[in-house]
């Protein structure tokens, strides 16, 4: 039943949710939330619980990955993990690749390139299903004469499990495509995770993250400009991470910032 409009207090906040996906300015009935709030809050929850249990369709990711003009033909691994459950109850299973799938990858793998592209379901499939393709499709375009190997798609992955893959494949760099832990505003965001001589065991230190890609946040031409600008960089200095700061949209950097990290005390003189 909706809200009688003659109890209903609108808050004078509401004008700004036109900006923002933010639950701001949801008005009251007495000390209650409106009717049309709960029932949005309640779908939004459901929502983010779809998109952390609901299985990625690995199979239909690749087909569109094959509709992607410049990538190579996609390889579907998976991970120590055995089931979704064992996933989101034993973090460690989804950083490695089960046996089946390392000696797979290994057989697979050719010359180093210059990036490993990873994508991995991570917590939320609905990133990753309506994500990847679109952001590839830009990255593309930035990234002229480098190297890329063909798209590793790994079910009940994590971060990284992009260290596993990079270091298989020798890649001198690996960016890992996410998908993100949902909020009830964004359940299908997906999280880009660039790291310079991926091996096993890395903290996640050395990691650079480009969060929040999707249609109604970061755009995908903006992500892949910001991601191929990483690698660009990198290159130059031989690490990412705290090492190496995002500038992308701007701004020289020096060779102190390069190594130095904010928290480190300043110098005297």
């Amino acid at each position: 039943m909706p809200d009688d409009p003659e109890i209903l207090t609108e808050n004078p906040w509401r004008s700004s949710r036109r900006f923002t996906d933010a639950r701001i300015g949801l008005g009251r009935v007495g000390v209650s939330l409106p009717t049309r709030e709960l029932l949005a809050f309640q779908i939004a929850h459901a929502q983010a619980r779809d998109a952390v249990h609901l299985p990625l369709d690995a199979s239909q990711l690749a087909h569109d990955l094959k509709g992607v003009e410049g990538l190579g033909d996609p390889l579907i691994l998976h991970t120590q993990a055995e089931s979704r459950d064992d996933y989101l109850r034993n973090p460690p299973k989804g950083e490695e690749l089960d046996a089946e799938s390392t000696a797979t990858l290994e057989a697979a793998a050719g010359d180093p390139p210059d990036l490993a592209l990873v994508v991995a379901d991570g917590l939320s499939s609905f990133a990753a299903q309506n994500n990847v393709a679109p952001f590839l499709r830009a990255f593309l375009g930035h990234v002229e004469g480098k190297t890329l190997s063909r798209p590793v798609i790994v079910e009940q992955g994590r971060v990284a499990i992009g260290d596993h893959v990079g270091e298989i494949l020798k890649a001198r760099a690996v960016l890992v495509m996410i998908g993100e832990r949902p909020g009830l505003s964004a359940p299908d965001s997906l999280g880009l995770y660039f790291t310079w001589g991926p091996e096993t065991g890395l903290h996640d230190a050395r990691r650079n993250c480009i969060s929040n890609v999707r249609a109604a946040g970061l755009d995908y031409d903006r992500a892949a400009a910001r991601a191929a600008w990483l690698l660009s960089e990198a290159a130059k200095i031989e690490t990412s991470g705290i090492a190496l700061k995002d500038r992308s949209s701007g701004g020289e950097i020096d060779q102190d910032d390069r190594a130095t990290s904010f928290l480190a005390a300043p110098s005297e003189g």
